[in-house]
């Protein structure tokens, strides 16, 4: 098995996951009711502290390719810009190429609890939305299900880095 070695070539992943910089936008709860009830939603924008990127081939730069990994860790914050928790994450690339797709597992900690994520996302340099499987949770989350749903705000030159809004759909 080759070690995994990082760097920093262009492996497209969990950077537009969670990849945000601080906005006046952020997070809303609209569910009023307690945390375990079904249908409330949490809105949060998230900024990248740590990503680091691992190419299963790191001698040959271009297109991601099957087995490339990324992990990350980013802080989330409200609407006001109030740091309100953090992710962390890794993907994996599963299909190499222009027409790349990603398996990715993502924590979102969060105050009284964290809600885990799954899914595939494809595409990752056309920044369009993607979506993920709440997967379960803990404390105030615990047996959460749901789902995830990102959308791009902006995009550089707009923005120094790619702006995603993630809706936390908890059923």
């Amino acid at each position: 098995m080759r070690p995994i070695r990082a760097a920093c070539l262009g492996t497209a992943t969990l950077v537009t996951l969670l990849t945000c910089t601080p906005v006046a936008t952020a997070a809303t709860d609209t569910g009023s009711a307690p945390a375990g009830d079904k249908g409330r939603t949490i809105t949060v924008l998230a900024e990248v502290q740590q990503l680091t990127r691992f190419p299963v081939l790191p001698e040959t730069p271009g297109s991601p390719k099957q087995g490339d990994q990324v992990v990350v860790r980013s802080l989330l914050f409200d609407e006001e810009h109030n740091r309100v928790g953090e992710t962390h994450g890794s993907c994996v690339t599963t299909r190499g190429g222009a027409d790349e797709a990603e398996q990715c597992l993502v924590t979102y900690v969060l105050p009284g609890g964290q809600i885990t994520t799954q899914g595939v996302y494809f595409n990752y340099l056309d920044q369009g939305p993607f979506d993920s499987a709440i997967t379960g949770g803990t404390g105030k989350y615990e047996k959460a299900r749901g789902s995830v749903h990102s959308v791009t705000v902006s995009t550089p030159p707009t923005t120094p880095t790619v702006v995603r809004r993630f809706t936390i759909h908890l059923a």
